[in-house]
């Protein structure tokens, strides 16, 4: 087993007023050389949005786009002619495709937003762009998974061999996430703390493992977390 911690305060960040961010990898002027990309996925921001603002029309093609807004509302439009409130509890996948132009904003005009967006290069380019939003019901102190390559009615599809997960805990609890040896696995401690293959990772941490088929978690009580496993080449 390979380990390799990043610490809240270790990642990249910006503050343009309007939005503060922290960047788990390269992006925008942040580059760190030895943050460029996990296996597959190439973007985590951990974004706050102030009232009314948000990021104007811009293009995206060849990626996978993952929306979890976690505090507040946002509004999505794109050149489709397709626009939507995205809500805390639900998640938004925006295959990108052959090219695609969106807009986000925060909805709210008194109250910040905060989401985390993933972005995950995909097996297939030049698809046709697509979108979905599904409203999540996690079953407490289990990791469920949310986004995944393929097709079934639980999870939200994405264009990879890779796969979202989500943990809310309210009690001390101890899971296993399966995984395989020539996979990675990408954990982030949102909220509260757990104890990761031995590893304390508090709020915002984050562990990137492999070389296992198997991660113990051992949780403490109003903790959540975020997995994202992908194949590494």
């Amino acid at each position: 087993m390979k380990k390799n911690i990043q610490r809240a305060d270790e990642r990249g960040k910006t503050d343009q007023g309007w939005l503060k961010a922290n960047f788990s990898f390269s992006f925008s002027r942040y580059y760190n050389p030895d943050r460029v990309s996990f296996g597959k996925l190439v973007v985590l921001n951990d974004d706050t949005i102030a009232p009314g603002k948000g990021f104007g029309a811009h293009p995206h093609e060849n990626m996978e786009v993952i929306s979890i807004p976690t505090y507040g509302e946002l509004t999505h439009k794109d050149n489709t002619g397709s626009e939507e409130v995205i809500f805390s509890n639900q998640i938004q996948v925006m295959s990108a495709g052959s090219g695609i132009t969106h807009s986000e904003y925060n909805h709210s005009k008194s109250q910040e937003a905060k989401l985390f967006q993933i972005w995950i290069e995909p097996s297939k380019l030049n698809v046709e762009p697509r979108h979905e939003t599904k409203t999540l019901n996690l079953e407490k102190n289990k990791i469920v998974k949310i986004v995944s390559g393929n097709k079934d009615k639980n999870t939200l599809f994405i264009y990879q061999d890779a796969s979202v997960h989500l943990g809310e805990f309210d009690k001390n609890e101890t899971v296993s996430f399966k995984t395989k040896e020539n996979r990675g696995t990408f954990i982030m401690v949102t909220e509260g703390s757990a104890k990761i293959e031995g590893e304390l990772l508090n709020k915002r941490d984050s562990i990137e493992i492999k070389e296992t088929n198997e991660i113990k978690i051992e949780t403490t009580k109003d903790t959540k977390i975020l997995v994202i496993d992908t194949i590494m080449n």
